[in-house]
């Protein structure tokens, strides 16, 4: 729970948990909404936030009540009214300043909301001396009454102080004219944006006086019904005449029973939370997220593992199996010229054995870069993606989801790279059956050489003509011709019949780097676009979720 919600809670009760809700809920929309909402939008409420949070470590027993209106329309004989005072110097005479005059009833507390409010203390009075009836003072203890300067000013610094203190007042009056009361700047620039605080707002029909008893009706209905088209149809309206006095008891008493009640503070925290929420609410709408499905990602993958050139790793693997199991397993005579062709793998800066990829880890692999088709085909898979998830969201959001899924893509090369690197192709390992054949190999290789030199042997004795012992036949076969010939024949043999067995092992070990390769791929596509989307996803369920509480949905 942050201090501003607890702060909430502390202002106004028990009734806290509403604007205490609110406020929790807000703070998480903001938050998640930020870098992905518009900014201003997103810094209006944030603005709403820090202006809540101080109102609420303020006094709780004080009402800031402002009266606002356009020049002429007599908002300063208005506030001496209800002051009793002669405080706000009236008509031409008003000096030109963008300071707000502010009258206190009841002191206690109030020093610190009028530094937060901005009015110095020259321009402060206080209604607790002596002087002042008890009865007046309890009537409206905790009033805070603002005399702001004329919205419709000349001066720059009015209107820039006339719009600070309406959002942070918590009641408005509105003093209006009746030559002006229709005049479409006070209804565009104020009335129908703060549509939303009907609840902490009322108007004042001024120098009534000075209209005919029978038009006034006629007068008051038509200031209602431009106020109903500006959505504040229940803000409730009274005529006065500051000169001669006459409503202003009633507006008193309005002001009073608001002071009273204690609630003005709530609603209009109410009031900011809800329009800001509202128009933040606007902007994220209501559309559901797609979810990323297993075809979007294996389509995706698949497009990244094209990239980053597992094809051609995959072939690579199985010709170096082919060729190493055939260094291994063919004829020992002629196995050696397979040595002589360049290993697949080793020309890619792959699978070089352990001590090799320790020295080649931060190297790249020599593998083609992407061709355009195969990175139309990664942009065209991660839009797919985006659009699947994204589709339904409204534009921010969607642009939001769009841009986290490409927003990483810059490191998409060594990333591919650098998984493809890492991984343990496996063709290093010499399977046993490679080594008994190897051996037997050798065994049928000696046996020949055995053949072949006694053979020899034999030849040069009888070159020399000198006794030959009797050479051992089978089925008159002489042995020695037999270890030749057999010993040649079967390793031959043995080696063309291991071809077989060495094209099926390429293939299964090529599948297998096939399926290690696309897993690392799959871990670079969950890094940089899987995740970041499901994150935008969560931030935006995050905010809706805080919405629906800063709205009470």
């Amino acid at each position: 729970m942050t201090a501003l919600v607890q702060g909430a809670r502390r202002l106004v009760g028990r009734g806290g948990d509403g604007v205490a809700d609110r406020i929790d809920g807000l703070e998480e929309a903001v938050r998640s909404g930020r870098g992905r909402l518009p900014d201003e939008l997103v810094d209006e409420a944030a603005a709403v936030l820090g202006r809540a949070g101080s109102r609420l470590r303020l006094s709780g027993d004080h009402t800031v009540v402002a009266l606002a209106g356009a020049t002429g329309s007599g908002k300063s004989s208005t506030f001496n009214a209800l002051t009793g005072l002669e405080l706000s110097v009236t008509g031409v005479r008003r000096p030109t300043t963008s300071w707000t005059l502010a009258c206190v009833w009841g002191a206690d507390g109030a020093d610190a909301l009028l530094d937060w409010l901005g009015v110095p203390p020259r321009h402060q009075v206080r209604r607790d001396s002596s002087l002042d009836r008890p009865e007046d003072v309890r009537r409206l203890e905790g009033l805070v009454l603002l005399d702001l300067p004329d919205h419709d000013s000349t001066e720059v610094a009015h209107h820039v102080e006339v719009d600070r203190l309406v959002a942070m007042a918590d009641l408005l009056v509105w003093v209006l004219d009746p030559q002006k009361y229709a005049d479409a700047a006070v209804h565009e620039r104020y009335l129908r944006p703060l549509a939303g605080h009907r609840d902490v707002m009322m108007v004042t029909l001024n120098h009534i006086d000075e209209v005919p008893p029978s038009r006034r009706e006629a007068m008051l209905a038509d200031l209602r019904r431009l106020l109903a088209e500006d959505g504040l149809g229940e803000v409730p309206v009274i005529a006065t005449s500051a000169r001669h006095g006459e409503g202003i008891p009633a507006l008193e008493q309005a002001i009073a029973r608001q002071v009273k009640e204690k609630k003005a503070v709530n609603a209009r925290l109410m009031a900011d939370l809800s329009a800001v929420a509202g128009r933040l609410d606007a902007a994220v709408g209501d559309g559901r997220p797609g979810d990323v499905s297993r075809a979007r990602t294996r389509e995706l993958v698949d497009s990244f593992a094209d990239a980053a050139g597992v094809p051609t790793v995959v072939r690579a693997v199985e010709q170096s199996t082919r060729r190493r199991a055939a260094a291994a397993t063919g004829w020992p005579v002629t196995a050696w010229l397979g040595r002589l062709r360049p290993d697949p793998l080793r020309r890619l800066h792959l699978d070089l054995g352990s001590r090799d990829r320790e020295l080649t880890a931060a190297a790249r692999a020599s593998l083609p870069a992407p061709t355009q088709v195969q990175r139309a085909r990664v942009d065209g898979a991660v839009r797919a993606l985006s659009d699947e998830v994204g589709g339904e969201l409204s534009p921010p959001w969607a642009a939001a989801v769009r841009r986290a899924s490409t927003g990483r893509l810059p490191d998409l090369n060594d990333s591919l790279d650098q998984a493809v690197t890492s991984v343990d192709l496996g063709v290093a390992r010499t399977p046993a059956w490679w080594r008994m054949v190897r051996v037997l190999q050798w065994v049928l290789l000696a046996v020949a050489v055995v053949g072949g030199l006694w053979l020899a042997a034999l030849a040069v004795l009888g070159y020399l003509r000198v006794s030959v012992p009797t050479t051992p036949q089978w089925r008159a076969l002489p042995v020695p011709t037999l270890m030749l010939l057999g010993g040649i024949v079967a390793g031959v043999l043995l080696g063309v019949l291991c071809r077989a067995f060495v094209r099926f092992s390429s293939r299964r070990r090529a599948r297998a780097a096939d399926r290690r390769l696309r897993a690392a791929i799959t871990e670079v596509t969950e890094r940089l676009v899987v995740e970041p989307v499901q994150a935008e996803v969560e931030a935006y369920r995050a905010t809706r979720a805080g919405l629906s509480a800063a709205l009470r949905r």
